[in-house]
């Protein structure tokens, strides 16, 4: 159920039928007050504009060729040319049982699915996942479940760093460290920042070790069996790490997801061959680099994108290029979603340019680099430990299950010590999610721990608490949710509110999928709940006195309520309870 692409179909025929020019927008849009209808048909000022004629005129004659009267009541013109859309209870009512009904709630699967390649996450398998990992970890993976519950084909892609000069360093370290009778599950890799900085101190401080370091990364590069053989045990246990991270942050990538730099190795010559050939790449000062005018700078000088360096040697810009041609051309991506840290706008830019000139990326895939802001500190600086160092995510996890079973611990509760636990954990991984996917995915947030947590305002706390009330209603009522059939009727202005809410999912799931933007859907369910809040003060559903069939037919509403905020929080990765 997608009313407002119901009502786009309707208003371009419309206005075909009317005489607007074909290309005409008919810029449908959800009303911002009752009083201006539920929605509006905006399209007759632009096309007035452009015919120069009477825009209230032109929206007359829109209407006299509106062929809605199966789900409006009523349609009037406002202000200059604005087309109000006044919806019919008895269409809610009846689209709400239908949604009540289905399994995905209403939601259509795309009528031309598409095959979406994601490339999320993507952790430097060098050291553990840390803070700046979190929003492209939850903000890819929640936009990988929209689309999937939107009936997309979706390749997740781990694009995990797991190449370069710095793995030489690592495997020279371990190797020391197996040759010293290390236990490297309890001890050598058991805190990979730990390693990473002793074997760093080692490069830094230690004669020979650089050497040693160096030619390790010759080697591995080259396929040395020995060098090969520490890089895989290394990366192994690093992994590791990664999976036990997304389990705890309950994002559904798995190993199997993993498509690490160096995956890509062998494709490279290939690569800078191809670019060679084409004259996209020129020789300067010993390295391969693409020159871009369309980048210039404001001097006119073209943008500098090095794809190999003066030694041979090939850097993020080779595998990224060879990136683009396996889920191009390879795959048959249809789009190509990377979320990355905004500051690599540039680099992607590049990347997309060079790819395009070179055949790397079809035409028909759309290559869509999605930055995201950075989280800060109460300071408004990128958020640190206390004494300046990385926060490990792991960590920050940690702590805010702590915190949540603090909180929980502060409310009367007849539950378990087992199901407090588990709780606190949903409430704890939850308030991290929310917090940071309900701010727009392009802006700097400031991380608060108070806030966050919070069972008022728009929270995970406060999305998980709306749905066990709602549920609670069930249990007090003694009806089975799930064989409820009752028919359900609109007369209250608020039952009408809720419903129309209710049957708007659809839209906001296509707008977080286009823009690739999850705060809508959290904006969304937070308008949910509370509307739900004002429905259940004006609306008694068990109070003695209401009809059973009010009753029943509120129920519906309740239940749809209970299973929207799941399915939406699902989406987000947040997980519900049935008490709190």
């Amino acid at each position: 159920m997608n009313i407002r692409t119901i009502l786009v179909e309707k208003a371009i025929a419309a206005m075909t039928a009317a005489g607007l020019p074909e290309d005409t927008n008919p810029a449908v849009t959800q009303s911002t007050r009752p009083q201006f209808g539920d929605y509006q048909i905006n399209g007759a000022m632009g096309a007035a504009k452009k015919m120069k004629s009477n825009p209230r005129e032109l929206a007359q004659k829109i209407i006299d060729q509106l062929d809605v009267s199966y789900i409006a009541e009523k349609t009037e013109i406002a202000g200059p040319g604005f087309i109000n859309i006044h919806l019919k209870p008895e269409f809610l009512a009846q689209s709400v049982q239908a949604a009540n009904n289905h399994a995905k709630l209403a939601v259509n699967e795309h009528a031309k699915p598409q095959k979406v390649v994601v490339d999320y996450s993507s952790p430097n398998l060098a050291k553990e996942m840390h803070v700046g990992h979190l929003r492209s970890t939850i903000i890819g993976d929640a936009v990988v479940r929209a689309l999937e519950f939107r009936g997309d084909t979706v390749v997740r892609q781990n694009h995990m760093g797991d190449w370069g000069t710095q793995f030489g360093m690592l495997i020279a370290h371990l190797e020391d460290q197996i040759n010293q009778g290390v236990d490297l599950d309890t001890v050598a890799l058991a805190d990979l920042e730990t390693f990473y900085r002793d074997a760093k101190k080692r490069f830094d401080d230690e004669e020979g070790f650089a050497d040693k370091a160096r030619n390790y990364v010759v080697k591995l590069q080259s396929g040395d069996a020995h060098c090969e053989k520490l890089w895989k045990l290394f990366i192994a246990t690093s992994v590791k790490h990664s999976e036990e991270v997304y389990k705890r942050l309950n994002v559904t990538l798995t190993p199997a997801d993993i498509m690490a730099e160096s995956a890509y190795n062998s494709e490279l010559n290939d690569i800078i061959s191809l670019l060679k050939d084409k004259n996209i790449a020129v020789e300067s000062q010993g390295a391969q680099v693409v020159f871009l005018d369309e980048l210039a700078n404001k001097d006119g000088e073209p943008s500098a994108f090095i794809v190999q360096k003066s030694g041979g040697g090939f850097l993020y810009a080779t595998t990224d290029l060879a990136a683009c041609d396996y889920r191009s051309n390879k795959l048959g991506a249809e789009r190509i979603l990377i979320f990355v840290d905004a500051r690599q706008s540039l680099h992607f830019n590049q990347v997309e340019l060079t790819a395009r000139k070179a055949g790397l990326l079809r035409d028909e895939t759309s290559y869509e680099f999605c930055p995201f802001g950075t989280m800060m500190g109460a300071d408004g600086k990128p958020f640190k430990t206390r004494t300046g160092g990385t926060v490990k995510l792991a960590d920050l996890l940690e702590e805010s299950i702590t915190r949540a079973a603090a909180k929980l611990a502060e409310r009367e509760s007849d539950l378990s010590d087992e199901d407090r636990s588990e709780i606190a954990r949903k409430v704890g991984i939850g308030a991290v999610k929310y917090a940071d996917l309900s701010k727009h995915r392009t802006s700097d947030y400031i991380f608060n721990w108070d806030s966050m947590l919070s069972f008022e305002g728009a929270t995970a706390p406060y999305l998980q608490y709306a749905y066990t009330r709602v549920r609670s209603i069930f249990r007090k009522s003694g009806v089975d949710a799930a064989s409820l059939k009752a028919d359900v009727s609109i007369i209250e202005p608020q039952e009408k509110t809720l419903a129309l809410k209710l049957l708007q999912l659809e839209e906001v799931l296509d707008l977080m999928i286009n823009e690739a933007t999850p705060h809508v859907l959290c904006g969304y369910l937070y308008e949910l709940a509370s509307l739900y809040m004002t429905f259940y003060e004006a609306c008694p559903v068990l109070k003695e006195g209401v009809e059973p069939s009010v009753r029943d037919s509120r129920l519906v509403l309740c239940n749809l309520v209970a299973d929207t905020l799941r399915t939406g929080l699902d989406l987000l990765g947040i997980e519900v309870m049935e008490q709190m």
